[in-house]
């Protein structure tokens, strides 16, 4: 499955590359500043897993029936915590 990454997250291109993800962006589809249907009509129409932040597109994809995965600011906040708590145990 193909990737599509929206603008907030196309600085992690290399790094799902290198996981082995293939990849592209939403500037990479000349879609930047596009809106949230537009993108998610082309990713429906690519075959593409968005990628997100923000609930709206999470929310069209959800409806239209295309794979979406919304990664949230409380999902990073949660992931960066127990990853200082595990690196760190004495820090807090």
């Amino acid at each position: 499955m193909k990737l599509l990454l929206d603008e907030m997250y196309t600085g992690l291109k290399e790094y799902f590359e290198i996981l082995g993800w293939d990849v592209i962006t939403v500037q990479e589809a000349r879609l930047k500043g596009a809106g949230d249907k537009k993108i998610i009509e082309y990713a429906e129409k690519n075959g593409l897993l968005v990628v997100t932040q923000d609930q709206k597109p999470a929310d069209l994809a959800d409806l239209k029936g295309v794979p979406c995965v919304m990664i949230s600011k409380k999902m990073i906040a949660i992931m960066t915590d127990a990853r200082i708590r595990e690196k760190y145990p004495d820090s807090i």
